[in-house]
């Protein structure tokens, strides 16, 4: 079994990414090193327990933990504070104290749930990150931001708490459906175009590889996404500066998704946001007008969208009325300042920049044409 230690430097606060195939076998083990025993919290789907949840709830017995699952549901609608609340009592009912770990098995959702409950459970327990998506895999496990969401926007309730360990079984990712892998992809194309020009071209010439799951081409992208996302939280663990170009693609696909009440997947919205924001860099001036063709590209090969449609489906009547919401939506957004538009934006493939005050006009043609 081939496996990349990925170190994240933070401190007290570092821990260890692990990627390899076949991971899930060795967690109890590997948790035994940071705990002495006693109970767990184990949370996950309703698919993902159905999928893993004996094999990694007998691993963790066999370890000698006492394993309090708890499930919560599919999706977005799974990060809500009434949700939280759940666990909250799931885990005072079952006696969890301040060094019980919290297990977070599961996509995306599970590990932002899963993650502020352990960041606010008497405040604060040791937590674990075991991502089953390729977009958790290497992105959202690794970084420590947790948040559930609020009506008027994703994340807004949350908090940075970084995990314990973080250990991605890329053996796992081969049970994940089609739309959901190429869904991950967009976060790993991200990759390429913020910080590292190389990956991206080799994701160009090996992207089949990664889509048809090749273990060793899913390995790399995998463990370079993770070694990228640990650099850039080492520079910057909170986001006050560096750690920003991480938003590449965000600010609008963060618009879409809460136009569409999070009916689209995450990394879908973030492919569209990522074209659109390239475009948008094209506009003004500081992003070549062939390389925001190239990602285009990249990102219609990887079989995700570029445009709001099919994302977001109303008559052309309310088009205008689109353009309003969405222009509200991303002066609201979190990123932005004193009501001003920000955004993080490239400036050649490999790199990205943070641009305030972008121009509201700039953004209207944008949108107008998305």
């Amino acid at each position: 079994m081939t496996t990349v230690d990925i170190p994240v430097r933070l401190a007290e606060r570092s821990y260890q990414v692990s990627v390899g195939a076949g991971l899930l076998d060795h967690l109890g083990s590997r948790l035994r090193e940071l705990a002495p025993g006693g109970k767990v919290l184990l949370v996950t789907s309703a698919t993902v327990r159905r999928l893993y949840g004996r094999q990694v709830e007998k691993n963790l017995e066999d370890s000698g933990f006492d394993v309090v699952p708890a499930e919560v549901p599919d999706g977005e609608e799974a990060k809500t504070l009434a949700m939280a609340g759940v666990l909250y009592d799931r885990a005072y009912a079952a006696g969890l104290d301040r060094q019980s770990p919290v297990v977070a098995l599961g996509g995306g959702t599970v590990g932002d749930l899963a993650g502020f409950v352990a960041a606010t459970y008497m405040r604060g327990v040791p937590f674990i990150q075991v991502p089953t998506t390729l977009l958790a895999q290497v992105d959202s496990s690794v970084g420590g931001k947790v948040a559930v969401n609020h009506p008027r926007g994703k994340n807004i309730i949350g908090a940075f708490y970084q995990p314990k360990m973080v250990l991605a079984d890329t053996s796992v990712l081969a049970t994940l459906d089609r739309r959901e892998l190429r869904s991950g992809l967009a976060e790993v194309i991200k990759y390429g175009v913020i910080a590292d020009a190389d990956f991206f071209s080799w994701l160009e010439s090996n992207l089949e590889r990664v889509l048809t799951l090749e273990s060793s081409a899913l390995l790399h992208a995998v463990a370079v996404s993770c070694r990228i996302k640990a650099r850039i939280v080492e520079e910057d663990e909170t986001e006050q500066g560096r750690r920003a170009i991480l938003n590449f693609g965000h600010t609008v696909g963060h618009a879409v998704e809460v136009l569409t009440d999070y009916g689209v997947r995450h990394g879908e919205a973030v492919a569209a946001g990522m074209v659109q924001e390239a475009k948008l860099a094209a506009m003004l001036g500081v992003f070549p007008e062939e390389e925001a063709a190239r990602l285009e590209l990249l990102v219609k090969r990887a079989g995700l969208p570029v445009k709001k449609a099919p994302l977001v489906k109303e008559p052309p009547a309310k088009e205008s009325s689109f353009a309003k919401e969405v222009l509200d939506l991303l002066r609201r957004d979190k990123k932005s300042t004193g009501g001003r538009y920000v955004f993080a934006l490239p400036v050649k493939i490999g790199k990205v920049e943070i641009f305030f005050d972008v121009p509201e006009e700039k953004i209207r043609r944008l949108v107008a044409d998305f």
